[in-house]
């Protein structure tokens, strides 16, 4: 095996040698000087190191295609860009790739359905979840020597039903919008059970689109109608009232083409996971507001959240609970202090204090308690954005579909729950205990069953039957990352005719 320094040579090694004869020598007049009854302590001569560089294995040759092979990549690479979501639009026609340009493109594709189609610096300061590298060269070139690159093109895709269930949909939606997607509803007075006239047959026409379940003729709004009407309400994350008012219309309203592009962001996202997650897990949905506790792929705990307000987004991360504080304290955000809580003190003289807050110096802590801002449970894990999950005194929002309210942390509906999950088997904290502790009121950290926690934004997502869900994209970052892959995509197409040429 290679030294990691390199190898010196013998040459320098007879010079080390020399150096190393030449200081002694140069010692010797002060050893023979010293008193024989005298500990004397001679620091050694300095290590001679090596400065040859490491030797660096020589880069795996491109394999070359058979002109059969050549051909049927072709082929794949064509259909897997459109069906991975990478364009979303074919490429304009050009000369066909041949030879290592063929090879080059079957590799960039194969990273970015693999690991992702953006470059480092496009992403986003909040999206904490830049992929490794992937090199696909030694997977590919075993494939072109066993001819299978089918089934090589095949095995790319992150290995998850929700990446699958996308892919279905993409391939839904776009037939929608080649087919002219849907007309757009008028606005009017709302909708409901009891309605009659043209916009009721419009709505039903609109959501047969989506939904083969609804019968498209008739203009009044009959009891049929109101379950379509809050299936699709469901199938959006709205309140499934039955009502069609100003959200409900504009979640109809969204074009087909932006439902693409909504799909092909979601995509990225899950290329940016890990080839298999942890078994017990943690997901926050940001931009649903929810949370779920996974044994496999089985949700045990599920839970409303709130998430971060724009302007104060929730970061897409990966990290790992490592402890659970009981009855925490608020250290607050120096922003957050300056911007908010400052101006309502000198506002209202004595704010601060009536509600639990200490000064220290130029900074403010809120006291443990039924004031504190983060209730009674804060779940700790490392990250560089400093947001963790908590607990919260203010409930009202829990019972709202429109649930993005925080300042970027996320807050629990059921925190008592996760903290009772998180220290399950622990002999000293049982749930008993836990609930003891709390009413205690003293602040106590207790180490924590490590688990993974990954903070997600997920706006378009498969149900078990096939049929497609979406959110909203509050932050704008499903238009950005589309825009991203587009720009990356025909970026690399660029330098493919370049290469040709």
């Amino acid at each position: 095996m290679d030294c990691p320094f390199g190898r010196p040579d013998r040459h320098r090694s007879g010079l080390a040698r020399h150096a190393r004869a030449l200081a002694a020598l140069a010692l010797m007049p002060a050893l023979l000087a010293a008193p024989s009854h005298a500990a004397q302590t001679v620091p050694p001569p300095p290590p001679v190191t090596s400065t040859v560089p490491a030797i660096k294995p020589a880069p795996m040759p491109l394999p070359v295609l058979t002109p059969v092979q050549a051909d049927q990549l072709r082929t794949l690479l064509a259909a897997n860009a459109m069906a991975q979501g990478l364009r979303s639009t074919p490429p304009l026609a050009a000369a066909p790739l041949a030879g290592d340009a063929l090879v080059r493109a079957a590799l960039d594709q194969a990273r970015a359905v693999h690991a992702g189609r953006l470059a480092p610096s496009d992403f986003d300061k909040n999206w904490g979840m830049i992929p490794p590298p992937y090199d696909p060269l030694p997977a590919f070139a075993d494939a072109v020597r066993r001819d299978r690159l089918a089934a090589w093109i095949a095995s790319l895709p992150p290995p998850y039903a929700g990446y699958d269930g996308l892919v279905k949909g993409l391939a839904t939606y776009r037939a929608i919008a080649a087919a002219g997607g849907w007309a757009k509803l008028d606005p009017g007075p709302d909708l409901t059970l009891g309605a009659t006239g043209p916009r009721v047959l419009a709505l039903r026409q609109r959501l047969a689109v989506e939904d083969s379940a609804v019968v498209t003729t008739g203009d009044s709004f009959d009891a049929e109608l109101l379950a379509d009407v809050q299936r699709a309400q469901r199938r959006y994350g709205l309140n499934p009232q039955g009502v069609v008012s100003n959200q409900t219309l504009a979640a109809l309203n969204v074009p087909a083409e932006d439902r693409v592009r909504q799909i092909m962001a979601n995509l990225e996202r899950w290329r940016w996971l890990p080839q298999e997650l942890p078994r017990d897990r943690i997901q926050v949905n940001i931009a649903a507001a929810l949370m779920t506790v996974f044994d496999g792929d089985t949700p045990v705990l599920s839970m409303r959240a709130v998430t971060g307000r724009p302007g104060h987004e929730t970061p897409m991360l990966s990290s790992t609970i490592h402890s659970v504080v009981i009855n925490p304290p608020w250290n607050v955000p120096t922003s957050i202090a300056t911007n908010e809580l400052w101006p309502k003190e000198r506002k209202s003289p004595g704010y601060l204090k009536r509600n639990g807050f200490v000064v220290n110096g130029t900074s403010l802590q809120q006291a443990a308690g039924n004031q504190s801002a983060l209730g009674r449970f804060k779940f700790d894990f490392d990250n560089p954005y400093s947001v963790y999950l908590h607990d919260t005194p203010s409930r009202a929002k829990f019972a709202s579909f429109d649930r993005l309210a925080s300042h970027g942390c996320v807050r629990l509906e059921k925190p008592a729950d996760l903290a009772n999950l998180l220290l399950r088997g622990d002999p000293v904290w049982t749930p008993d205990a836990v609930a003891a502790a709390v009413a205690r009121g003293k602040t106590i950290r207790v180490s924590a069953r490590p688990v993974q926690v990954y903070l997600l934004y997920w706006t378009a997502f498969a149900s078990a039957n096939g049929q497609m869900n979406f959110r909203g994209d509050p932050y704008g970052w499903d238009r950005t990352l589309a825009a991203k892959i587009e720009a990356r995509s025909a970026h690399q197409i660029t330098l493919q005719l370049e290469d040709v040429l």
